[in-house]
């Protein structure tokens, strides 16, 4: 498969369906099946990752990203998480909570995610708005 082709996948399916995480404790579910297995970890704006985290690594970079977005969204509710499949995911779109758009954007360009993490190699996702200082340290702690 060429580049091209893998990333016109990967563009496709992160357009397709997906199910939304609504509860605290379904996000921590979610994070429990991804634990096991082995993902890219991709924040958007920042370079594409070249391996998939497993183990330690994996689990540790999930905590920290279920925390900050506890903190940071301040709800009873999660639904800033979406996963091709709930049960079985093999890709996740993580919305960050400081950039959930507007739902008056009517005509704007669609809100990226902040985070995707995928069991294939993510392919580049072009994006005009700059990570804010703030996520980029978060981001290199890892």
């Amino acid at each position: 498969m060429t580049d091209n082709t893998a990333a016109a996948e990967f563009h496709a399916r992160l357009n397709g369906r997906f199910d939304g995480v609504m509860q605290w404790h379904e996000l921590d579910e979610l994070f429990a099946r991804v634990k096991s297995g082995a993902w890219y970890f991709y924040q958007i704006g920042e370079s594409l990752p070249a391996l998939a985290l497993q183990g330690d690594e994996l689990a540790r970079r999930a905590d920290e990203l279920n925390a900050l977005l506890r903190r940071e969204h301040d709800y009873h509710y999660c639904g800033i998480v979406y996963a091709d499949n709930i049960e079985h995911p093999t890709l996740i779109k993580v919305y960050d909570p400081n950039n959930l758009g507007s739902s008056c954007s009517v005509g704007a360009a669609p809100v990226l995610p902040g985070w995707v993490l995928s069991t294939a190699s993510p392919a580049l996702i072009e994006t005009q708005v700059p990570v804010p200082a703030s996520r980029r340290r978060w981001w290199q702690l890892f």
